[in-house]
């Protein structure tokens, strides 16, 4: 679950840097001064902003992707105690110790 979340919040981040990049043309003259002032400014907002859209997708998955998850469980437990399990033997029996 959460490679996941990563993968989606790494791809969002990186899409938000490129129309940023694409919509801020104009500040390249001043790119040397800006990064100098700001840059440690500007890296913490950018690693502060990903843990926050890491923790927001890390919430919606886990939201709608484990959705009834206690009662799936509990049904598959009932399954292998009474032997009609879909499961395979080897997974039965590890699951049985």
């Amino acid at each position: 679950m959460t490679g996941s979340a990563v993968l989606v919040t790494f791809t969002i981040f990186v899409t938000l840097i490129v129309v940023l990049l694409d919509r801020l043309k104009f500040l390249i003259p001043y790119k040397t001064p800006l990064f100098h002032t700001y840059g440690n400014d500007l890296g913490l907002f950018a690693l502060l902003l990903f843990f926050n859209v890491f923790a927001l997708t890390f919430a919606v998955l886990r939201r709608f992707f484990l959705k009834n998850t206690g009662q799936k469980l509990v049904h598959l437990d009932k399954q292998v105690k009474t032997g009609h399990s879909i499961l395979s033997q080897e997974i039965a029996d590890k699951y049985e110790e």
